[in-house]
């Protein structure tokens, strides 16, 4: 089962660098509407949903890192069916 808890590594150190990468994510996917309903250039707005996606699945690997790293290894010592259900599902593969 998923766990819903604010998320805090075992360190007790917010991602900041997922945050970062969600924070600029969201500032490319504002301006790619926007050059949508400017009529800019089809190529320029695809290259611009580019970089939201290539920012967004790197903020995916580094809250991925930190999981596996952490917070797996905690949940495996009380739930292992639930961890690797978890897992399982993070990779869609459940």
């Amino acid at each position: 089962m998923v766990n819903k808890h604010e998320h805090k590594h075992k360190h007790g150190e917010i991602n900041n660098k997922s945050i970062k990468l969600v924070n600029m994510a969201n500032g490319s996917l504002s301006k790619a509407s926007t050059m949508i309903i400017e009529g800019r250039y089809c190529p320029e707005i695809i290259q611009q949903i580019d970089s939201v996606i290539g920012l967004l699945q790197s903020s995916r690997k580094e809250l991925l890192k930190g999981h596996l790293e952490s917070c797996l290894v905690e949940q495996v010592k009380t739930d292992k069916e639930g961890a690797i259900k978890e897992l399982l599902k993070i990779y869609n593969m459940q």
